[in-house]
């Protein structure tokens, strides 16, 4: 009676240990899944502030290459801000008809 017992006893503690050892694996299999997701988004995360910094010193770099061209476009813009003021006709002429 006592080795029957004790048999179902083991066979119970081995079965434990077999159910630890799977939690134990499905929590490392869920924390594996957790660290990819994580590293996927840290990915597309960095990947957007490098676009981000290099758009900011390309720009940057433009802009000082192009000073002299943005001089000549305000110039340009104030010449025909300046037109624009003046009318198309003398004052005191006829109407067109």
């Amino acid at each position: 009676m006592t080795d029957g017992l004790r048999k179902w006893m083991w066979v119970f503690l081995a079965a434990l240990v077999a159910l630890q050892f799977y939690f134990v694996r499905q929590l490392l299999s869920a924390l594996l899944l957790f660290a990819v997701g994580f590293a996927a988004i840290f990915a597309v995360l960095a990947a957007g502030y490098l676009v981000h910094r290099a758009w900011e010193s390309s720009l940057a770099g433009m802009l000082k290459g192009a000073r002299p061209v943005l001089g000549f476009a305000r110039r340009g813009l104030v010449f025909a801000e300046e037109i624009s003021r003046k009318p198309f006709r003398r004052p005191r002429s006829e109407p067109v008809q």
